[in-house]
């Protein structure tokens, strides 16, 4: 059987029921998935919250023995293998389900196509492919950390009516209103990690939290780019470092007196030591090679990172061809002199990226563009 405008309608809302837990389920995906009996809705999951129990295993259960004669509707090939769990291709065998409809097939090595191949042995009727561009695009984080061994990188600049990101010595500057502010507090709750510069750190002092009433539980892990460990023991982040983890990327302890103008070890150290001592995770990776940086991040289970600021590291992850997505936020607010020059505009786009679409946030225009997975 192909797929249909019927199968597509309900793997549209198992792709939107997906996108409850991004950024809360660990290493695992967050999968949607749909149990379908005659027409009705007998069973809906999403992957729980640090990735178990699997959005299958829940939605059979809900679906008890309605279940049997079903139709699944998944946004990613069922596991076949054991973890710490049984697979969820056995689970759907188990239960009897008639037909599994997939939007995309796994791309990890235990699982690609072992999935599909299971259930088709058992009988089971199995189409991929349904509405594949939606269901990659909500699973992008996933599948850039399983094929490009690094998080998908989403780089946020909200940018005034005359082409800059702030104003020298201002410290943070609102470029955007509140509802383009309320939309980036969303967006850093479905992401695993936050990234800034040092020199964005010091001259805005950001908490860099999820601050939207219910979601505060859902902030990112801070991370800041700071060869010389100069981030200040009285800033917000070192101050909420053991509510929200902090990671200080240094320069590599081989390396220190070269790159940072002949500074101490001694002080280095001592550096060290005081924002250990605070709750700070230090940790030694050349903060100005981020195709060095995120494979590293990536081992430690972060699978989406969003870039904030300053201009400097806005130009280090672009010129190094490491954005995957671009959130252009565009305000009809003049800084003026001072300004600090925003490192792209809508007019110079790099290559390789496609609109996407536009949002209005009150006189606030957002652009969102992506390359291609």
């Amino acid at each position: 059987m192909s797929i249909t405008p019927h199968d597509e309608r309900f793997m549209a809302a198992a792709i939107r029921l997906s996108r409850w837990h991004l950024g809360r389920t660990a290493t695992n995906p967050s999968v949607g998935c749909l149990i379908v009996k005659d027409g009705v809705i007998v069973g809906r999951a999403v992957t729980a919250l640090s990735g178990r129990p699997h959005a299958e295993t829940q939605a059979l259960a809900e679906a008890g023995v309605l279940a049997r004669g079903a139709t699944a509707y998944v946004t990613l090939e069922p596991c076949s293998h054991h973890g710490k769990t049984p697979p969820c291709a056995e689970a759907l065998i188990a239960y009897g389900v008639a037909r599994v409809v997939i939007s995309v097939t796994d791309p990890d090595l235990r699982v690609s196509g072992r999935g599909i191949a299971m259930l088709r042995e058992a009988g089971i009727e199995v189409d991929t492919g349904a509405l594949e561009a939606e269901g990659r695009q909500s699973l992008a984080a996933y599948l850039t950390r399983q094929t490009k061994n690094r998080p998908y990188v989403t780089l946020k600049l909200a940018v005034s009516a005359d082409g800059m990101i702030g104003r020298q010595g201002a410290g943070q500057v609102a470029i955007t209103g509140p509802e383009a502010r309320a939309h980036v507090q969303a967006l850093r709750a479905e992401t695993d990690a936050i990234l800034v510069g040092i020199g964005t750190a010091i001259a805005d002092d950001p908490l860099l939290t999820v601050r939207s009433p219910g979601l505060e539980s859902q902030s990112p892990i801070r991370i800041v780019l700071d060869p010389s460990l100069a981030l200040p023991l009285t800033s917000k982040l070192v101050a909420t470092a053991r509510e929200v983890p902090v990671i200080v990327v240094a320069s590599e302890e081989g390396s220190l007196s070269q790159a940072e103008g002949d500074i101490a070890s001694t002080e280095m150290e001592s550096r060290r030591a005081a924002l250990e001592a605070a709750g700070v995770e230090v940790v030694h990776c050349n903060p100005y090679h981020p195709e060095v940086l995120l494979p590293a991040l990536a081992t430690r289970g972060i699978s989406s990172l969003l870039v904030e600021g300053g201009a400097k590291t806005a130009r280090l992850f672009l010129e190094a061809g490491l954005v995957d997505r671009i959130q252009l936020y565009q305000a009809p607010v003049v800084i003026g002199e001072r300004g600090i020059e925003s490192p792209l505009d809508a007019t110079d786009i790099p290559s390789g990226f496609a609109h996407t679409g536009t949002l209005m946030f009150g006189g606030d225009r957002l652009d969102e563009y992506e390359r291609g997975l």
